[in-house]
């Protein structure tokens, strides 16, 4: 089972997401649930690196497992939540065509801040 875990800010902007796992819906090579979910996240890396206003950083701890965190000012806002808004409806379209090979969990991030910004 693949499972995508994306955190939202309260503006709903992608301030993160991590995948992990494998889907097991093929055999390695040929999972059209594991390619489905890697066009989609290597898209996005693509597309955010080295947007103006964008910052992502990245890890990779092995195979199956990937996350990346964003980081944005006015300018690259508009840009964010056009490519978080793509990488959600992809990944629910994937979990909705193979709910038992992918799981997206998606976590709105409340957290109030204070006059100061922080």
């Amino acid at each position: 089972m693949i499972k995508a875990d994306l955190v939202l800010d309260e503006a709903g902007l992608l301030r993160s997401f991590r995948v992990s796992g494998h889907s097991g819906a093929g055999k390695r090579g040929s999972d059209i649930v594991c390619a489905a979910v890697s066009v989609l996240t290597r898209t996005a890396v693509r597309v955010l690196s080295g947007r103006e206003g964008i910052t992502i950083q990245g890890e990779i701890p092995e195979e199956g497992n990937f996350y990346l965190g964003t980081e944005c000012t006015a300018e690259g806002r508009e840009f964010l939540a056009a490519a978080g808004a793509f990488l959600i409806e992809g990944l629910l379209s994937v979990s909705e065509e193979f709910p038992d090979h992918c799981k997206v969990n998606i976590k709105a991030n409340t957290k109030r801040r204070n006059k100061h910004g922080t």
